[in-house]
């Protein structure tokens, strides 16, 4: 007989063992509803559907008043019970499911759910227990962008089962995009018959080849409606979203005359921002965007529409006379650090709000539409990092957090990252900063978790880089913080595979692996190495480059590194091999050596602090695992090398990624001391700030002077100090990352 274990994903608020019996599932057990609830009758469903795909039998469905050896529904008309809370109670007698809302019931079904294991046993044993749970937030969402790459109905329905499982109650549907427009609206037929469709796609090999293949796709209304009532069953609303005034080409390849220059336009092929936009000088362009929105607003029952509002350029407004006749118009002046022109899109923003609020809704906007002056009763998508979330909370707006650089799961930037890192980004993610004051921080009403698709091209794909990492952000949509225990979650997420096994999900199986942990003692000037692995299997290892295998050596503790090595190692069991794990240790005469930094790196970019840039290993395309620090201000180490050394040169290595403001050094100092008092310039260089058609990629930049002997040597790496203005964010604060700083 198997044993169920509450111990699931996301944790419930309370979990408190009772004495007694267990309660034992069998053939024989019913499931009980309400009489004359209909909506609950199709939940009782749902659990009857999961006990029979997991054990092959069905549970009678029935109404009426709670029945032993039952699994009962049970109003609670007290309203003691949040709205989306529920009371799980397990005896010998029955079980009893208590809720004030159908979601409650719905959530309370999914915790019996996911605490029944997996197993052809055709006996469950519930030992005795009370679960009083509910969500931490109101908003638990996850997005998905059908406008790079198009999706069945049929896999947006299994996207959305993937949410309930999970407890999310939102799907953000991305419908709009300069790739393709996805939604028919009757108004504007043209939209679908010529808007959904490209000419060809950019291929994803890195090559800036195109495949040649004509791709399309939309959704009709009723399609639309149909997905809605099936996301309504599981308690799950469809937030649409529709994007403007930027990433509209597809709209504009339709109806030529709403851009500031009247085309021609096509639907993009390439992915990335493009300048052409609305004219929203043009009063025909509102008029458009609100007779899609009547037909959108009338399909959608969402309390919230998504007008998108992010990464729209002004380089068509700067030269257009209808939107500089506008400007005239409204006397807009450069002010609080905004242009005019950022003033045409907090206007057009603001109409499309009045037009949206008068039909009874509220808008949601990318964090963008803080730019010019957020419009009054907006909610705003946090997405280039935390701090316009806060600063929008602490105006008196609801926020919800999506950091890209942790929530969105389609981002290399976290799928590169190895072992737990990229789900440990996640789960480590303080939703409601610690800046915030009480009454801002009740305005952080959740997070969401995006999925972009320019490199999802299928469902497989999408939901490899959704699972396991959405189980991450639903612990924190729905846990209380003070449960929050990385290496407890771990166990339990192990848990949820069979899961997503039974549902035939595809999911990363890297969170599985090894994962390493590097640490510098700088004392002993000697790198340790740690591993660890879910279930304490047992890890080999070797330094010379040789692969590992159960003749190696055995892991036990930290590994003491001294000097050059290739370290590999794996979980090598008689059931189970992990994946080779390998890192190789340079070593050069900064290594493991103490230094420190006049100026701090970001704090979101700190990792493993200033050792990080003499550990002996090196960072890669990414600069988010851990291996590159940031700095917006110059990076300026002393290295201590502990007695006088002789040197004739010192390089390093920067990670340059244009796109997310992350520039190359446009300078490089090498001081040196005897004394750490009084310092002498050994050498400097000068480099130009990068263009726009410059690479990205990591950049070596080396110094070689007279040979020396010094103990201290300082080395400063300036940044560039605002973007150029080819960048889509011109004059903002430019990010330097570097890595291994190497003396010899």
């Amino acid at each position: 007989m198997a044993t169920s274990d509450y111990r699931i994903v996301p944790l419930p608020h309370s979990i408190e063992p009772q004495k007694g019996s267990p309660f034992i599932l069998t053939a024989s057990t019913g499931i009980v509803y309400p009489r004359g609830n209909e909506s609950l009758r199709q939940t009782a469903c749902f659990l009857a559907h999961y006990i029979q795909e997991t054990y092959g039998f069905t549970p009678e469905v029935k109404e009426g008043e709670a029945q032993p050896n039952c699994i009962n529904l049970v109003t609670d008309n007290t309203e003691v019970l949040p709205e989306e809370g529920y009371l799980l109670d397990i005896c010998k007698r029955n079980i009893v499911i208590t809720a004030r809302s159908g979601a409650g019931f719905f959530y309370g079904i999914q915790t019996l759910r996911k605490s029944m294991p997996v197993t052809d046993q055709k006996k469950l044993c519930f030992p005795a227990i009370r679960i009083k749970d509910e969500p931490r937030f109101r908003y638990r969402g996850a997005h998905l962008d059908v406008g790079r790459h198009f999706f069945s109905v049929d896999f947006i329905k299994k996207y959305i089962d993937i949410l309930a499982l999970h407890n999310l109650n939102t799907f953000h549907w991305h419908l709009t995009e300069d790739q393709g427009w996805r939604i028919e609206i009757k108004k504007y037929p043209r939209l679908t018959e010529i808007g959904s469709k490209r000419k060809e796609s950019l291929l994803n090999d890195g090559s800036g080849k195109y495949d040649g293949t004509p791709y399309g796709g939309f959704y009709t209304q009723d399609e639309i409606r149909d997905i809605i009532r099936y996301a309504a069953d599981r308690y799950i609303t469809i937030i649409p979203e529709i994007d403007m005034p930027g990433h509209i080409t597809s709209a504009l390849a339709a109806y030529p005359e709403l851009g500031c220059n009247g085309g021609p336009y096509e639907v993009a092929t390439s992915y990335g921002v493009h300048k052409d936009v609305l004219c929203v000088g043009n009063e025909q362009s509102l008029r458009f965007m609100k007779d899609v929105l009547s037909e959108v607003i009338d399909i959608f029952p969402s309390r919230y529409i998504h007008v998108g509002g992010d990464e729209c350029p002004h380089d068509r407004w700067l030269h257009c006379p209808k939107c500089q006749a506008l400007i005239r118009k409204n006397n807009w002046k450069a002010a609080d650090g905004h242009k005019p022109e950022d003033r045409l899109q907090s206007y057009f923003i603001a109409e499309i709000e009045k037009f949206v609020n008068s039909k009874g809704r509220k808008i949601i906007g990318w964090d963008e539409i803080l730019e010019g002056g957020l419009t009054p009763n907006a909610t705003v998508m946090s997405w280039r990092g935390t701090e316009n979330g806060v600063k929008a909370a602490g105006e008196g707006h609801d926020v919800i957090m999506t950091p890209a650089g942790i929530t969105y799961l389609s981002s290399r930037q976290l799928e590169e990252l190895d072992g737990n890192r990229n789900i440990r980004r996640i789960y480590d993610f303080d939703v409601v900063p610690d800046t915030l004051s009480e009454t801002a921080a009740r305005h952080i009403i959740g997070i969401q978790a995006c999925l972009w698709s320019e490199r999802i091209n299928t469902p497989q794909r999408a939901e490899y880089l959704l699972l396991p990492h959405l189980a991450a952000l639903s612990e924190l949509a729905w846990s209380d913080p003070g449960q929050h225990d990385f290496n407890a979650f771990m166990e339990r997420l192990y848990r949820l595979i069979p899961i997503y096994d039974k549902n035939d999900y595809t999911y990363s199986r890297q969170v599985f692996q090894i994962t390493e942990d590097f640490h510098v003692d700088t004392v002993h000037n000697i790198l340790e190495a740690s591993f660890s692995t879910i279930g304490q299997r047992p890890i080999y290892y070797t330094l010379d480059g040789s692969l590992p295998d159960t003749s190696s050596l055995l892991y036990t503790g930290p590994i003491q590194i001294k000097k050059e090595a290739k370290l590999q190692a794996a979980v090598i069991t008689p059931d189970d091999t992990s994946d080779i794990f390998t890192e190789q240790i340079h070593v050069n005469k900064a290594t493991f050596k103490p230094a420190w930094l006049a100026n701090p790196p970001h704090k979101d970019y700190t990792f493993g602090g200033v050792s990080t840039l003499t550990d002996g290993l090196s960072g890669n395309l990414n600069y988010n695992t851990g291996r590159w620090l940031g700095f917006l201000k110059d990076m300026d180490l002393t290295v201590d090398l502990l007695t006088p050394t002789q040197i004739s040169s010192v390089s390093l290595t920067v990670n340059v990624s244009k796109g997310a403001a992350v520039m190359d050094a446009t300078g490089l100092e090498v001081w040196c001391s005897d004394d750490k008092k009084t310092f002498r310039k050994l050498a400097s260089a000068v480099y130009p700030v990068l263009r726009k058609e410059d690479k990205d990629g990591i950049y070596t930049h080396s110094l070689f002077f007279t040979e020396t002997q010094a103990r201290y040597i300082r080395v400063i790496a300036k940044v560039t100090p605002r973007l150029p203005a080819w960048h889509m964010w011109p004059g903002n604060p430019a990010f330097l990352f570097v890595d291994e700083v190497c003396i010899n």
